[in-house]
């Protein structure tokens, strides 16, 4: 069976999240699972969490990504190109977390990201962040839009540890 491609988009919170509940799931059942996340590197719950069965990998900076250099696309590179070694070890499930914001940005081209997807063989291949590009959507089995109908950053709460990271 030719693994599904799922994708979690939307301006609303639980992408990241929805996609370490199928990881959470699927090691429950002794699968394997990497998650790949872009633009992200530092401590978070979930790295922090060690989880057996769940490899972590983060090619991106400590800070938050608002203009794009060449730094951002030569980790993001790497990140694709550790994306198709992991796919030889056939896990049971590949995040790439923040990919979709790497395609929006133009970090990563959305070819490249096609590549991979056709390359998945039986892994199912979960891509999380917003904007998630149409060509992405169009060739995907499962499309999850989170939307933000009310959030406590709207009344200036910052993030809370435990909950957004």
């Amino acid at each position: 069976m030719k693994g599904k491609i799922i994708v979690f988009t939307g301006d609303g919170k639980g992408k990241t999240t929805a996609a370490l509940g199928c990881a959470l799931r699927a090691i429950g059942y002794g699968k394997k699972v990497v998650m790949i996340q872009f633009l992200k590197k530092g401590e978070y719950g979930e790295v922090k969490a060690s989880v057996e069965g769940l490899r972590i990998m983060q090619f991106g900076r400590k800070k938050f990504v608002i203009k794009v250099d060449e730094e951002d696309k030569e980790m993001a590179k790497k990140g694709l190109m550790a994306a198709k070694e992991v796919l030889k070890e056939k896990p049971f499930i590949l995040i790439l977390d923040e990919i979709n914001v790497a395609m929006s940005m133009s970090v990563l081209e959305i070819k490249e990201v096609l590549e991979i997807l056709k390359e998945r063989g039986g892994s199912h291949i979960i891509l999380t962040g917003r904007d998630a590009p149409k060509e992405i959507i169009e060739i995907a089995d499962l499309v999850t839009e989170m939307k933000k109908v009310k959030h406590y950053y709207d009344e200036g709460i910052k993030s809370i540890q435990g909950l957004e990271y």
